[in-house]
């Protein structure tokens, strides 16, 4: 039985996943009276150091890896609205522990070498809808960085879109305390609202988580002009560096050390969707 035969059970909540979507933290694709206007273009943000080009076309990258279920669904739009087929999409993200594959100096330790290995790393190419979908595990934290997925939209051998995707913090909570897998012996550190990569990125890069049977369902539309060519942003390489944090795990060098994530009733607020 793999990872995606297995019915979430306890670490389905769908009142938590309920109050996310009423929350306003759906990113669904645009009406057709939206359509008739210019769409906002996807936000870019930074590639980051663990970016492989692992030339591996599938839709499950799990590889076997444990992990908590999720499909992750995009569509990819030009700005007005039209679907763009065959533009080809690449996913990358972290374990349930926070570590890469394809590289050394991983784990709390920096003990651990994956080199080597693909797992959750694969590309898709978009259907005549616009539609690109991979099957993987909910991915954990490491030091300094918000829970995310790292995507690429290439046109080619061009990339359009370098980016990456937020999910939920009530969700992300919820299952690194009670997921055997996913618990840590620290706090995670960084949640969305205090991660300068995903503030800065904004409202774009935040998609929809919903549960469905036997796993979790995460939708992002993207809008990208297929004619572009933006320049990608390539932070130091992994391992301790400057820009690192201090502790960091696995030392991802995508940005500066962040202030410390707040504890109790504080960060009970900062987790929780609230109506303003």
């Amino acid at each position: 039985m793999t990872t995606h035969d297995r019915k979430p059970g306890a670490v389905g909540r769908r009142g938590l996943l309920a109050a996310i979507g009423a929350a306003g933290l759906c990113a669904a694709a645009p009406s057709s009276a939206a359509a008739a206007r210019a769409l906002p273009l996807t936000a870019q943000a930074t590639e980051g150091p663990y970016y492989i080009d692992a030339a591996k076309l599938r839709s499950d990258i799990t590889e076997g890896l444990a992990g908590v279920p999720l499909e992750v669904r995009f569509t990819v739009l030009d700005t007005a609205g039209k679907p763009l087929r065959g533009l080809r999409m690449d996913l990358w993200h972290c374990d349930a522990q926070g570590r890469y594959s394809g590289f050394g100096e991983q784990g709390e330790d920096r003990s651990l070498s994956f080199e080597g290995r693909t797992f959750l790393r694969g590309s898709q190419h978009a259907d005549r809808t616009g539609a690109v979908a991979f099957a993987t595990i909910y991915p954990g934290w490491y030091a300094g960085r918000t829970t995310h997925i790292h995507f690429k939209v290439l046109n080619g051998a061009r990339t359009v879109l370098t980016s990456q995707f937020f999910l939920p913090d009530a969700l992300s909570e919820y299952l690194y305390a009670q997921v055997a897998g996913y618990k840590r012996a620290r706090l995670r550190d960084t949640l969305n609202s205090t991660d300068g990569i995903a503030l800065k990125a904004g409202h774009t890069v935040v998609g929809a988580v919903r549960e469905e049977r036997q796993r979790y369902v995460a939708t992002l539309t993207l809008v990208v002009d297929p004619a572009s060519s933006p320049a990608a942003e390539h932070p130091p390489g992994p391992g301790p560096n400057r820009d690192a944090p201090a502790s960091g795990f696995p030392g991802p060098g995508e940005g500066p050390p962040q202030p410390s994530a707040p504890e109790g009733e504080a960060r009970t607020r900062a987790i929780v969707p609230r109506r303003a």
